[in-house]
């Protein structure tokens, strides 16, 4: 039988003018502390976030996607957060703040297959 896993996810925004709080959902964040697993995934619409916001820098929203990638990998280009054990990543990931990239609150779930359930979640709530 196969194994249940508890998970918790985040949907990452970008928020082009914060004081507004309207945002467009750019990726996904999924941890499961029992099998030490998380991964982010991200696909950027440019011509979606130009539409939402003409002046947005999405060089700039690349690069910091791409840094919360490096973090959730523990990669060392990551920085001091990317050090930090798998827990403390996703809880830095996923911690309150107020620029124009964020994630929503973490939302736990059941599944038996971690990879599968973030594709499905990304495919559901981004794309």
């Amino acid at each position: 039988m196969p194994e249940i896993h508890l998970y918790e996810y985040a949907v990452i925004r970008v928020v082009p003018r914060v004081e507004r709080e309207e945002f467009i959902n750019v990726g996904l964040i999924l941890f499961c502390k029992k099998e030490n697993f998380i991964k982010v995934l991200f696909s950027v619409d440019e011509n979606k976030l130009r539409a939402f916001c003409s002046e947005l820098d999405l060089d700039q929203v690349n690069l910091n996607l791409k840094s919360l990638e490096k973090i959730a990998n523990g990669e060392e280009s990551g920085g001091p957060i990317a050090m930090l054990d798998l827990p403390s990543r996703f809880r830095w990931l996923t911690a309150v703040r107020s620029s124009s990239i964020q994630t929503s609150r973490p939302h736990p779930g059941l599944c038996k297959n971690l990879e599968d359930t973030t594709e499905r979640l990304f495919c559901e709530l981004v794309l």
